[in-house]
C-alpha cells in the first residue's frame, strides 16, 4: 500500500467553471472535500485546514496492536482454508475457501509491510506451522477458534466439513468486523495508510460473510453426506 495515500480517505469534487460566451474561462470554484465517517457512519465536508490535518496524522499504539493482531487473526482463517481441497467435494466452498485465502495472505503481506516500514515488530505467517510467528499471539481475538474448535473442524468430512467451516468462518469474519470496529472506537484509524486498510477489512469481510451465509442456507440437511 503506498503510504500517505490522502484520496484513499477522502473524495476531492472539484467543480470547474465553463468557458463563457467571450472565451474566457470562468473562474474555478474551492474544492469540495468529502471524508467518509468511520464504517456505518456518514460524510462530512472538510476544511481545506482539516484536510493538512489529516495529511499530518500519524500513527497510534492503537493501529500497531491492530495490525499486528489482525495478521494473527488472518493466519487463522488462511489455516481453516488449508483444510478445503481434502474435507469437501463442493466447487462452491472451494472456491469462497480459495478467495479468503489470497485476499488474506495479501492483506498479511501489506500489514507486515505497514509495521516494517513503521519500525514495528511484524508477524510473520508460517503456512506449514498454520499460524504466524511474533507479537500479539497470546490471546484469542474476536471471533478466533480455540484449538478444540479447529481439531473439530479438521475432523469433519463432507457436509459436516462445510457446514462447520462456514459457520466458523463467518464468525471468525465477524470477528474481525468487530476489531475494526474496536480500532475507530478506541480513536485509532486516523493514519491514512491504516483508515484505508480497516475500512477494505470491514468491506471485505462483510461480502465474503454474506456469500458465506447463502452457501450455508443452500447446504442439505444435517446428516447429508
Amino acid at each position: 500500500m503506498t503510504r500517505g495515500l490522502v484520496p484513499s480517505l477522502v473524495l476531492v469534487l472539484t467543480v470547474l467553471g465553463c468557458s463563457g460566451g467571450s472565451g474566457e474561462p470562468a473562474a474555478e470554484t474551492a474544492p469540495n472535500i468529502v471524508q467518509p465517517g468511520a464504517p456505518g457512519q456518514g460524510t462530512r465536508t472538510l476544511t481545506p485546514e482539516e484536510l493538512e490535518d489529516i495529511e499530518r496524522t500519524e500513527h497510534v499504539e492503537a493501529d500497531v496492536r491492530f495490525m499486528q493482531g489482525m495478521i494473527h487473526h488472518h493466519a487463522q482463517a488462511i489455516r481453516m482454508t488449508d483444510l478445503v481441497p481434502t474435507h469437501t467435494k463442493r466447487r462452491a466452498i472451494a472456491l469462497i475457501a480459495k478467495r479468503i485465502d489470497l485476499s488474506q495472505e495479501s492483506e498479511i503481506e501489506q500489514m507486515r509491510k505497514w509495521l516494517e516500514a513503521h519500525e514495528e515488530e511484524a508477524p510473520e505467517l508460517h503456512r506449514v506451522h498454520g499460524h504466524a510467528h511474533g507479537t500479539g499471539q497470546a490471546k484469542l481475538m474476536p471471533g478466533m477458534l480455540t484449538e478444540s474448535q479447529l481439531k473439530r473442524l479438521a475432523a469433519a468430512r463432507g457436509t459436516a466439513f462445510d457446514r462447520r467451516f462456514l459457520q466458523a468462518m463467518i464468525y471468525h469474519h465477524s470477528g474481525a468486523v468487530k476489531m475494526v470496529d474496536d480500532l475507530y472506537a478506541a480513536g485509532a484509524g486516523a493514519e491514512p495508510e491504516i483508515d484505508a486498510f480497516a475500512r477494505h477489512v470491514d468491506a471485505d469481510q462483510r461480502i465474503e460473510i454474506r456469500r458465506m451465509r447463502q452457501l450455508l442456507g443452500q447446504l442439505p440437511p444435517d446428516g447429508t453426506r
